[in-house]
């Protein structure tokens, strides 16, 4: 999985993430920190995952397929 630069500190506080899975590459996915409703706080993502994010959001339908929200799940 490819995921977005989160800390693991980042997943802990978040009990939600928004989830881009790639059309493309099975593996391919992109994770981010969001609420229940599925907003992610943008100003808080770090530059590089602030791309990924725009980036994401983009290219749904033709890289990525519509973001899921799911219940974070701690390994």
């Amino acid at each position: 999985m490819n995921a977005s630069m989160l800390s693991r500190q980042d997943h802990a506080e978040a009990a939600y993430e928004l989830r881009y899975s790639s059309l493309l590459e099975q593996d391919r996915v992109f994770v981010f920190p969001c609420d229940e409703a599925g907003h992610v706080d943008i100003d808080a993502l770090d530059a590089h995952t602030r791309l990924n994010y725009f980036y994401a959001r983009t290219v749904i339908g033709r890289e990525f397929a519509r973001p899921v929200v799911a219940p974070v799940t701690l390994h």
